[in-house]
């Protein structure tokens, strides 16, 4: 007789990191949208407040796919839309509401402008004393230029990072995709996660402020170029693709395209020597250390192009990653975008967007390997979630919903 056979035990999903935790999105544009995608995609239930009619100024910047800004949708996953009249009485009401049950608040307005509406930290940590008040400005909310507008492009303007970009006989030059914004945004959910974690500590569960300035986030990258300065007497300068510390390390040109090559050591040196079948370069005086390397760089940087450039860039990178020295093709956007490699990584995801249709978003970076986060949801049309936040959450009756609506309040 047959025995039945048993049943496997079905395994729970386990829930992201930050499932239960309720987030108040008050952001707009880049870094505070990137901020809270970055928890949504991590389990955070992300609420994002927006102006009715209007919503987030980047709903309106094209390119468009089916009327819906690509822009938008690519910072604005896993969210729920709530429009709302900040500035109404009515509308401030349901806002207080809300923060009195969330556990985050986010906000990326210029300094003052929180306290100005009613809704500064002093205001909200009474309403709510477990609460993570997350501020994000240009210049921070201290010292003399506080009060100045933080774009990102100004940003990397007076960070010092513009001037580190471009070639020595050119202008400075911004970074190729919006660097302060995303950084500070990097920042900000640092922030938030690590004020979650202090307050699960504290026996009161008290919350506190998290203060992001998109200029002091941009100047911490300096990191060496800032201690050159400081302690070698040193004036970093453009340097185009060259390092001021590492040759070669920088960017040649085979005979079919640009490459990149690490060198950081002498042993890698030695290696790429015999990959390129010079060894004798790797015993020529004016070569033999790190530092011989870099103080010959302009003798060797045009040696060494001379000799790319008479090869296909896939010949040299191949005989390179045989020899375990890092090196790499540059790549154009389309093509990382193609790659197979992110692709099986996970890192390209398919959302079902309610109007845009099918849209192709960047995954989850950060891999945590019992608890993942995921891009579950796509951006929200605006207004979305309004009719389901009031009625589930704050209990507000349908009648009176729609007096809010006729009213322009939500």
């Amino acid at each position: 007789m047959a025995t039945a056979r048993k049943k496997a035990p079905v395994r729970k999903q386990p829930k992201p990191p930050l499932a239960g935790i309720r987030v108040i999105d008050l952001t707009r544009v880049l870094a505070g949208p990137f901020c809270s995608m970055s928890l949504g995609d991590m389990g955070a239930d992300v609420i994002k407040v927006e102006e009715p009619g209007k919503g987030d100024d980047t709903r309106g910047w094209p390119p468009f796919a089916n009327g819906e800004s690509t822009y938008f949708m690519s910072v604005n996953r896993n969210k729920k839309s709530l429009t709302l009249n900040m500035k109404a009485p009515e509308g401030q009401a349901i806002l207080r509401r809300l923060i009195a049950k969330a556990d985050v608040v986010i906000e990326n307005f210029r300094p003052g402008t929180m306290e100005r509406l009613g809704f500064g930290y002093d205001a909200l940590r009474k309403l709510n004393p477990r609460l993570i008040y997350c501020s994000i400005s240009g210049f921070g909310e201290s010292g003399p230029e506080s009060s100045r507008p933080g774009y990102d492009l100004i940003v990397q303007g007076e960070s010092g990072v513009m001037d580190l970009t471009g070639f020595p006989d050119g202008p400075p030059v911004k970074v190729g995709n919006s660097i302060g914004d995303l950084v500070a945004g990097m920042s900000a959910a640092q922030g938030v996660t690590l004020a979650l974690l202090a307050r699960s500590k504290t026996k009161s569960g008290k919350g506190q402020k998290v203060e992001i300035g998109m200029l002091d986030v941009m100047a911490s990258l300096l990191t060496y170029q800032a201690g050159l300065y400081w302690n070698a007497g040193g004036r970093p300068t453009r340097r185009g693709n060259q390092h001021p510390s590492i040759v070669p390390y920088e960017v040649f040109q085979a005979q079919d395209a640009y490459m990149t090559l690490g060198v950081a050591n002498n042993s890698l040196w030695e290696r790429m020597c015999g990959a390129i079948g010079r060894e004798d370069l790797a015993k020529d005086a004016r070569f033999d250390s790190e530092a011989k390397r870099v103080t010959n760089r302009d003798v060797l940087g045009p040696l060494l192009n001379s000799i790319f450039s008479t090869r296909p860039a896939a010949e040299w990178l191949a005989r390179l990653d045989k020899a375990g020295v890092p090196a790499g093709r540059i790549k154009t956007v389309a093509e990382v975008c193609e790659s197979e490699h992110l692709r099986a990584r996970g890192m390209f995801v398919r959302l079902a967007h309610p109007k845009a249709g099918a849209v192709t978003a960047m995954g989850v970076p950060i891999r945590l390997w019992d608890t993942p986060g995921a891009a579950q949801s796509p951006a929200p049309l605006l207004g979305q979630h309004t009719d389901e936040i009031l009625h589930r959450l704050l209990r507000i009756p349908k009648a009176k919903a729609d007096k809010l609506r006729a009213a322009g309040v939500v």
